[in-house]
């Protein structure tokens, strides 16, 4: 048996749950009625997004919780239409209460990318690409 190349719910711990989902919401996404008061599921276009208590999902993966401090080696990143797009949904994300890391930015490789954090300092790339074109919901389509 090979393990299935897919991705289907990414989670997150995080310091106030009730903090960190209210961000959430307000960003616009939508919190699934499967939420409890010890895990907050929303609904993206592709993998389902997990906000629990950082201890419970340590406990869970049977690991320390360990203090993070700076860049944690790990981004989640959004993709949008158009590199037009990109700074405007970093400007919603700041006024949600995120943190803007890098602002709408040309690369070298020819797209649009910028980062925000979310309150647990978990750090979201938006970006445009012009190789990986989206179909009609938002989802990547690979070459």
């Amino acid at each position: 048996m090979t393990v299935p190349a897919r991705i289907t719910i990414v989670t997150l711990g995080v310091v106030d749950l009730e903090r960190s989902a209210a961000f959430y919401d307000r960003l616009g996404w939508r919190r699934s009625t499967e939420s409890n008061d010890f895990i907050v599921w929303f609904a993206t276009a592709g993998p389902v997004l997990g906000l629990t208590a950082l201890e419970a999902l340590a406990e869970d993966a049977t690991q320390p919780v360990g203090i993070r401090d700076g860049f944690s080696g790990v981004t989640l990143a959004i993709n949008v239409p158009s590199g037009a797009e990109v700074q405007p949904v970093l400007d919603a994300a700041e006024a949600a209460g995120g943190t803007i890391l890098k602002p709408a930015t040309h690369a070298e490789w020819g797209g649009v990318t910028g980062y925000f954090a979310d309150p647990d300092a978990y750090a979201w790339e938006v970006v445009w690409s012009p190789t990986f074109p989206q179909d009609e919901r938002g989802l990547l389509q690979m070459p």
